[in-house]
């Protein structure tokens, strides 16, 4: 055990996690896809359920839903993702200005950045001459120390892709029964209900890994929060029919 410890904190594995930190693997991105896109088809299936609708409706309603929504969202994920990387290279063009035009200031504030971290004296003077000394590091030094930025963002077309894929494979489970079951609605739709339930859980597990929670307690409240989406449908659904409907 000793030893293992050991290892981990040898030259070469804390370079490897410190590079390991910089790659984004984009699971958020598809775990939130996929949570959304369960979701949202599950939410219009219990809806037409309850307001009486067809197989072959819920069908159309579902595929028509589970593209235009998996498209927006991950429209909407390209676009944040993409500001956030116009951004970082906006600050780094002005950073690359100010160290152009005011060298001596922007060396200054690398002194004072780096003093409030404790250093003073000849070793506060050999850190700044060393940052200074390389213009990448410099620049890169004042986005991440100064202004708070991430430099190694994600890819936003991998991003959105990993949303978009994941929205339509884990959206389609809540389909698949009405797909095969289509002369019986109510098979289909117990079905639909417990194909669901384990996606929603096992996306929540999966959640759960990949923002460090617990994957078990993740994986309930993904349950919780999916169930409730779909009984809020099937109500109002059924409410609906009951006003309007035959």
């Amino acid at each position: 055990m000793h030893t293992g410890k050991a290892e981990q904190h040898s030259p070469d594995a804390i370079r490897k996690r410190l590079r390991e930190r910089t790659r984004h693997t984009y699971v958020g991105d598809a775990v939130l896809g996929g949570i959304d896109g369960c979701v949202t088809t599950f939410a219009v299936v219990a809806g037409a359920v309850g307001g009486g609708f067809s197989s072959l409706v819920i069908i159309v309603l579902g595929i028509a839903n589970l593209l235009a929504d998996g498209f927006s969202m991950a429209i909407g994920n390209y676009q944040g993702t993409k500001s956030v990387r116009d951004e970082v290279d906006r600050a780094r063009r002005t950073e690359e200005q100010e160290i152009r035009e005011h060298p001596e200031g922007e060396k200054e504030e690398i002194r004072e950045i780096f003093r409030l971290k404790g250093f003073e004296d000849k070793i506060l003077e050999d850190i700044v001459d060393v940052i200074t000394r390389d213009r990448k590091i410099w620049v890169d030094t004042m986005l991440t120390e100064e202004l708070g930025l991430q430099l190694e963002g994600p890819e936003p077309l991998r991003a959105s892709l990993a949303t978009f894929g994941a929205f339509i494979v884990v959206g389609l489970v809540p389909l698949l029964p009405f797909l095969t079951l289509q002369d019986d609605l109510s098979q289909a739709f117990v079905w639909s209900c417990a194909m669901t339930g384990l996606a929603f859980f096992g996306i929540g597990v999966a959640k759960g890994f990949a923002v460090d929670r617990k994957p078990l307690i993740s994986g309930i409240t993904t349950l919780l929060i999916g169930g409730i989406a779909a009984v809020v449908a099937y109500g109002v659904g059924a409410w609906l029919r009951s006003q309007f409907g035959a």
